[in-house]
C-alpha cells in the first residue's frame, strides 16, 4: 500500500476542528437582525420525535431519467440551486432548473477502471464527490475513483478546480493527487467523501474485498482499508493530519484513521443541523447494519468487522472499543445497505429529524429516529419502491432528499398529493 508520507500533526495553537465547532456554536446561538442587533435563535434543532412519520405523507416523484448508473447526487453549497449527479463510469452531470446541461461538468471516463462500464454490477468506478466548504470562493472539489491499475483498480482521491470562466465546467487538467491506496481486489472500495462540520475531509474505505476479510483489514489499524479516514486538505500539500485524530500518538495505527472495523461503508452523511454522522455498512453472509456517531465524538470507534457482523460475533473474537450498530436487518429484507440522510428540508414537515436509508436489492426504504421519551432508536419500514435498485440517496441545498436508481432514474421525496 502506498500512503502519502507528509504528515503534519500540529499547525497552529488552536485546532481547526475547535475553530469550526466554535463557529458552528456561535452561528447556532445568534441570527443577524437588521444591521445593529443580534438575537437568540428561537427555534431549537429537532433531534428527537414523539411519534413515527407516516408513509402516507410522502411520495417518491420521478425527478430525472436517462442517467447511466448514477451513484451520487449532491450540491456545491454555492446557492446556485444546481444538482451534481455522479455516474459510475466517470461523468458528473449538472441539473439546473430541472434540466440536465448538454455537457458534463467533469468527464474522467478514461481514468476509470474498465469494469465500471461492463455488463455486470461492479463496485469500481467514480464513487465519490465532495465540494470544499469554501467552494464559492476557492472553486475546489474532490473525487474518489478506482483507476485502471492492472488486475483491479486502486483508490484515487484527487482535488480539482472549476473553470474560472465557466462555473458549469471543471478543469480536468487541474487534477492533484491527494491519496493513493492500493486495492487487493476489485470490490469493497467504499468510495464516499464528505466534509464534516469541523472542515475536515472524511473518506470511506472498504476492507479491500473477499467475503470474510481475509486480510483482516477491518481490525488492522496499520492499513487504511476498512476505515473512515479524516484529513486536513487545507494546511499542507497534499494534506495534513488533524492533530486531534484519535491515533496520532499510537505507533501501531495510521494517523489518518478516524474510525475502523468496517466492511464496505457505502454512504455516510452528516446531519446538516447537528453534525452527527450516520453510516451504512454492507454486510457479509447475514446482516446489513447502520451506525451512528455523535458530532462530539473524539473518534476511535471500532464498528466491529470482521469480529462482528451486525450484532453477531462473526469470528468469535472480541473487538476493543466496539460500538454496535443502532439497526441491523437480515438478508431476507435485502442484500446491500445504502446509507442516507437526516431530513432537514421544509416541504415535508412530518419527516423532520428522520434518518432515511435503503437497500440495493429490495428497494426498501427505512425511516429511523430517536424517541423523545427514552432517546432510544425507533426504525420502521417506510417505503418500498418496486422496480428500482437503490444506489444512493442525495441531498440538495435546501435539505430536500432524493433516491437514485441504478437503472438511471432519480426520484425526489415530496409531500403526498391529495
Amino acid at each position: 500500500m502506498q500512503v502519502n508520507s507528509r504528515r503534519i500533526r500540529l499547525y497552529n495553537s488552536m485546532s481547526k476542528r475547535m475553530y469550526y465547532m466554535t463557529l458552528t456554536f456561535l452561528l447556532g446561538l445568534v441570527t443577524f437582525a437588521g444591521c445593529e442587533t443580534l438575537q437568540a435563535q428561537e427555534t431549537p434543532v429537532k433531534t428527537t420525535r414523539a411519534s413515527a412519520p407516516s408513509s402516507t405523507s410522502v411520495q417518491l416523484t420521478l425527478f430525472a431519467d436517462d442517467f447511466f448508473r448514477p451513484l451520487l447526487l449532491t450540491h456545491a453549497g454555492d446557492n446556485s440551486g444546481r444538482l451534481f449527479i455522479v455516474e459510475q463510469t466517470g461523468k458528473i452531470w449538472i441539473m439546473k432548473d430541472g434540466a440536465r446541461l448538454d455537457a458534463p461538468f467533469l468527464d474522467v471516463s478514461d481514468l476509470i477502471a474498465e469494469g465500471a462500464s461492463g455488463p455486470k454490477v461492479n463496485e469500481g468506478g467514480l464513487l465519490g464527490l465532495a465540494f470544499h466548504p469554501e467552494y464559492p470562493s476557492n472553486g475546489s472539489f474532490f473525487i474518489n475513483y478506482t483507476d485502471r491499475s492492472p488486475g483491479h483498480g486502486n483508490t484515487i482521491i484527487e482535488r480539482l478546480q472549476v473553470s474560472a470562466d465557466n462555473p458549469d465546467r471543471a478543469l480536468v487538467d487541474s487534477r492533484q493527487l491527494i491519496l493513493h491506496v492500493e486495492q487487493p481486489t476489485q470490490n469493497h472500495n467504499g468510495g464516499h467523501l464528505a466534509f464534516g462540520h469541523d472542515g475536515y475531509l472524511y473518506i470511506a474505505m472498504g476492507d479491500g474485498g473477499t467475503r470474510k476479510d481475509l486480510l483482516g483489514a477491518g481490525q488492522n489499524r496499520q492499513l487504511l482499508l476498512g476505515s473512515i479516514l479524516r484529513i486536513d486538505v487545507d494546511s499542507a500539500t497534499p494534506y495534513a493530519i488533524p492533530p486531534d485524530n484519535p491515533f496520532v500518538e499510537e505507533s501501531a495505527a495510521l494517523d489518518e484513521i478516524w474510525s475502523y472495523g468496517l466492511r464496505n461503508p457505502w454512504r455516510f452523511s452528516f446531519d446538516r443541523s447537528t453534525g452527527d454522522m450516520y453510516l451504512g455498512d454492507v454486510g457479509s453472509r447475514a446482516w446489513e447494519e447502520v451506525n451512528f456517531q455523535l458530532a462530539a465524538s473524539l473518534g476511535g470507534e471500532n464498528y466491529g468487522w470482521n469480529y462482528w457482523e451486525g450484532n453477531d460475533n462473526f469470528s468469535g473474537e472480541e473487538a476493543p472499543n466496539y460500538v454496535s450498530p443502532f439497526f441491523v436487518y437480515g438478508h431476507n429484507h435485502g442484500c446491500a445497505v445504502n446509507g442516507g440522510y437526516v431530513y432537514r428540508g421544509e416541504k415535508i414537515v412530518d419527516l423532520q429529524a428522520v434518518y432515511l436509508f435503503g437497500d440495493f436489492c429490495s428497494a426498501r426504504i427505512w425511516a429511523s429516529w430517536r424517541d423523545s421519551a427514552d432517546k432510544k432508536w425507533r426504525v420502521i419500514e417506510f417505503i418500498k419502491k418496486e422496480g428500482i435498485r437503490i444506489t444512493s440517496f442525495g441531498e440538495d441545498e435546501a435539505g430536500e432528499l432524493y433516491v437514485l436508481d441504478y437503472g438511471g432514474k432519480i426520484y425526489r421525496f415530496d409531500p403526498a398529493s391529495d
